[in-house]
């Protein structure tokens, strides 16, 4: 569907479906608008059915759901407002509860489509568009946190004033002086036995929560992490269920001091806040008491497991793997359906001007990152069903895989935030000029993406606590213990022939160079495991062999995650049913991810021997010769992606390819064109131009 609306404010079109194959899209004006030549003939030209493609990302319930969805909403005339480049910060947040508030209230129209939590994620995605949703973190922490660590009393208690948007909720971990390192975290709450109450503190400057969304000017209450002291001993963290605002007239409560914390690089909607505690007192029963109990005398019963209290952070850890998959597949979208109307450069005097996405080089900084962008897609579903299966062993008891779970979360987390938001940067220098403008919907996409790369654990922290729980397999692979699936290659004898005396190796065979991928990860786990070992040998503790090997411990988490991804890309193609011409076509793409991946680490494979110079040169080369056959469904691969207009929010990524004249149109809608003389003229300019004016 074309967003024309988006730039010139009109609040009633008809369009036609997004994915109408046809030539014309109509407006209510009755203007015929022809979509861009060189974008249709890109479609035209492509050998794979976009829409059975688009079906094998989403699934057929799931795509249906999601287009009727989005013509829900962007067909609705409420949601309507002006581009939010052109709001100011308090207009945008006031505009983002407007539009939060209101999707609230029209869900109950939309029972057919919403039926689960899937789906309600899906439906916030959607108005994600409209910039973060106010309620996102009560929908994807609060609620789950509840859902998760609440006794059955509690969540009676608690859930249906969330589900009923009674209470608004946000979760409350980060403090000014510490974020990742959670053990550090200074917020207090101390049992009085006496009224059966705990009272919460921030003891000090550094101990105020900052950073939770929501939390400044819109949420009721919070899940609060805080050091757990009853009986005289603290116990550690423990989640506690805060009221912030009085339910009447949403003034903080007595001993809260709440706000927001000030502008940030994106996220303009989102009243980022912080919180002060000072004897602030909440029931017993606020604590959250599935795993972990203070009795009413105050006898602590500890958890089976300490780290559940963490659930809530693997969880959103897996969100932004998924996330990452979306931000590079928008990103590429808008990249290359740009490209493919771009035109520059004579190749020779007085032919025509190529389109830039002709170009090899262009090519080569693109479609990698497409490829990267199917592989982060593939690698979430397995992340999600991982998530899935150990949370229902959780459920029964069985809490072997929590370490596992937590590992490989944190390794793909940062793997794919840190890969993804250099690729969005990549993406939009690739458009030039007119990536810079915030028509081409990168400045927004950049900035509310690279936080990914720091909140909810810090990437390279991340990394070590992902290598920790490597090198301590390694330990126990020695040991003869049995290793869980995602690691236990470590346990497997993966040596490979001295590359250099190799010959009739297949390098364009894909399960041999994932078996290559394997070797790495080993080699670089090892290696770093053997740091360790020596460190201890040489009179280091544990913590400090750790810390002196952390250089490459963070290579051996990356090279663990690279093997994992591009394992279950390949993996995944295996299992799809698919036309023989889509299976092809998607073996490119693997292809590409595959060769890549291992030209842009071929240091780690020469210097291991796993590859020779000349192999790894053949490699690389093998990427490239396949540009130019995913040149043919380049555009058709990101329209599977199904991104409406308004979605994307991008001019240069808009379906019909009309870019130019819609950057003009969005130009001329900036505040600054109201007038043809900006009031400040008669201030500033008119006298400064005017005050030798005689003398001329």
């Amino acid at each position: 569907m074309s967003s024309q609306h988006s730039y010139t404010n009109v609040d009633k079109r008809l369009v036609k479906s997004y994915f109408d194959s046809k030539i014309y899209i109509m407006t209510e004006t009755a203007e015929i608008m022809k979509v861009n030549p060189d974008i249709q003939k890109e479609r035209d030209a492509a050998t794979i059915d976009m829409e059975e493609l688009a079906v094998i990302i989403y699934g057929k319930e799931q795509l249906s759901k999601k287009r009727k969805l989005e013509d829900a909403v962007f067909n609705d005339p409420d949601y309507k407002c002006v581009p939010s480049a052109f709001l100011s910060r308090e207009e945008e947040y006031e505009e983002g509860l407007r539009k939060s508030s209101l999707a609230v209230l029209k869900q109950s129209k939309l029972s057919d489509l919403i039926e689960d939590h899937k789906d309600i994620m899906a439906y916030n995605s959607v108005l994600a568009s409209f910039g973060y949703p106010s309620f996102g973190l009560h929908q994807t922490m609060f609620i789950p946190t509840l859902e998760r660590q609440c006794t059955s009393e509690q969540r009676e208690k608690f859930l249906p004033l969330c589900y009923d948007y009674r209470i608004i909720g946000t979760y409350a971990q980060t403090e000014l002086g510490h974020g990742t390192f959670l053990r550090g975290l200074e917020t207090t709450a101390h049992y009085d036995p006496n009224t059966q109450e705990f009272i919460l503190n921030s003891p000090t400057i550094s101990s105020i929560k900052w950073w939770p969304g929501a939390l400044g000017k819109t949420s009721t209450h919070a899940v609060v992490l805080a050091q757990l002291y009853t009986l005289g001993k603290c116990h550690g963290i423990h989640p506690f269920v805060v009221q912030l605002r009085s339910l009447d007239d949403h003034k903080p409560l007595r001993g809260i001091t709440v706000g927001d914390i000030g502008p940030k690089m994106g996220f303009g909607p989102n009243d980022n806040g912080y919180l002060k505690l000072h004897k602030h007192r909440i029931p017993r029963t606020n604590m959250l008491m599935k795993y972990s109990q203070v009795s009413p005398d105050g006898t602590y019963t500890k958890p089976p497991r300490s780290t559940l209290t963490y659930g809530t952070m693997t969880f959103v850890r897996v969100l932004i793997v998924h996330g990452s998959a979306i931000a590079l597949a928008k990103a590429s979208t808008i990249a290359i359906r740009y490209s493919a109307v771009r035109r520059q450069s004579e190749l020779r005097p007085g032919e025509p001007e190529p389109q830039i996405l002709s170009y090899p080089t262009q090519q080569h900084k693109l479609f990698p990152l497409l490829a990267t962008a199917y592989a982060f897609h593939f690698v979430q579903l397995a992340m999600m069903k991982i998530y899935t299966d150990v949370n229902d062993q959780i459920n029964n008891s069985n809490f072997s895989r929590i370490q596992e779970l937590h590992a490989l979360s944190s390794g793909l987390k940062a793997f794919t935030s840190w890969v993804t938001n250099a690729g969005l940067e990549v993406c939009r220098m690739s458009c030039g000029g007119h990536g810079y403008s915030q028509a081409s919907g990168f400045p927004r996409l950049y900035a509310d993406f690279t936080p990914s790369c720091t909140y909810e654990g810090e990437n390279t922290v991340l990394m070590l606590q992902s290598a920790r729980y490597l090198v301590k397999c390694v330990r126990d692979a020695r040991s003869g213990k049995t290793l869980p699936g995602t690691v236990s290659y470590l346990s497997e004898d993966v040596s490979a022939v001295h590359s250099g005396g190799s010959s009739g190796r297949d390098l364009s065979n894909l399960d041999f160079l994932i078996s290559l991928y394997k070797q790495r990860a080993s080699n670089q786990v090892h290696f770093a495991s053997d740091k360790v070992d020596r460190g201890i040998s040489a009179g280091m503790d544990l913590v400090g062999a750790l810390n002196s090997a952390s250089v490459h411990l963070v290579s051996a988490a990356k090279a663990h995650s690279h093997y994992f991804i591009a394992k279950t890309f390949v993996e995944s193609l295996k299992l799809l049913k698919a036309s023989s011409e889509l299976q092809n076509v998607l073996h490119q793409l693997a292809s590409v991810y595959v060769f890549e991946g291992i030209a842009q680490s071929s240091g780690d494979f020469i210097e291991d021997y796993i590859l020779s110079g000349s192999e790894a040169k053949t490699i690389r080369q093998l990427a490239v010769d396949l540009l130019p056959l995913i040149r043919v469904n380049a555009v058709s691969l990101v329209d599977a992606f199904s991104f409406r207009d308004e979605v994307l929010q991008s001019v240069l990524g808009r379906y019909d390819g009309n870019v130019y004249e819609n950057l003009f149109k969005w130009a001329q809608n900036s505040p600054l064109n109201k007038t043809d003389v900006h009031p400040s003229y008669h201030k500033y300019l008119g006298p400064l131009l005017k005050r030798n004016q005689s003398k001329l």
